[in-house]
This record gives C-alpha cells, sequence and structure tokens, in this order.
C-alpha cells in the first residue's frame, strides 16, 4: 500500500528529478500490466515511455488522489484523482478518473489501469 501512496508525488515528480523517475519506477512490477482508456501496456519498458510521453507534451502536472481503498467487489484498490497541467503549448487543463491497481506479493505494482473521464486523454498513446 505504501507504493500506492507514493505513486502520484513520485509521478510529478519524476518530471524534473531523475531519481524520482527511477524511483518511480521501482514500484512497478518488470512485467506489470496498466492500462489506459482499456488499451493494454505491458512491462516496465512500455510504462517509462508512457511517463516519458507524458513529459514530452507537460512543462507541469499536479495529482490529487482521495486516497487508497481496496474494493472487494474490483478485487483491487482504487482511487478517484484529479490532475491539473500545462501543456507545452501554454494550454492548461484538468482532468479527472480513477486509477484500478493490483499489488504483488512483494507490494511493488503488477497492474494499474488509469480511467479519466475524458476518454480522449491518453488517445495519442493507443497505438
Amino acid at each position: 500500500m505504501q507504493n500506492l501512496n507514493r505513486y502520484f508525488d513520485l509521478f510529478d515528480e519524476s518530471r524534473t528529478s531523475e531519481k524520482s523517475f527511477d524511483e518511480l519506477n521501482l514500484l512497478f512490477t518488470d512485467d506489470l500490466t496498466f492500462v489506459l482508456n482499456g488499451f493494454e501496456k505491458h512491462g516496465i519498458d512500455q510504462w517509462k515511455q508512457f511517463v516519458i510521453m507524458i513529459f514530452q507534451e507537460n512543462v507541469d502536472l499536479k495529482h490529487m488522489f482521495e486516497g487508497w481503498v481496496f474494493d472487494e467487489k474490483e478485487g483491487m484498490y482504487v482511487t478517484q484523482w484529479a490532475v491539473c497541467g500545462k501543456r507545452k503549448t501554454g494550454e492548461v487543463y484538468t482532468q479527472t478518473g480513477k486509477d484500478f491497481a493490483k499489488l504483488d506479493s512483494k507490494g511493488r505494482i503488477c497492474y494499474l489501469a488509469n480511467v479519466p473521464d475524458n476518454v480522449d486523454m491518453f488517445s495519442n498513446f493507443e497505438k
């Protein structure tokens, strides 16, 4: 659960800190599955590519989340989140959504599904 609680802060800090980027990646298993708008990606290298893409498009990000709770029905942890960002174009935006996560026996994130309220949020990463 500690890894889930560190996830959003490390994600935001990773934009400007290589140390935070490395720490962020250590929260995950090497064979993790993550889902963006229903499209599955597999492995830590795909995850790193996603994070790098986010930071290539944004000059600043800040996430807030309500706290992770275990959802018996889903069989995983879930949290409501919001993000405020500024794209390199100068445009500012906000977004809300939910994340769903599973942990392995060592507490590392082995599954993460990002479900933004705006289904076009990650459309450029689907291919």
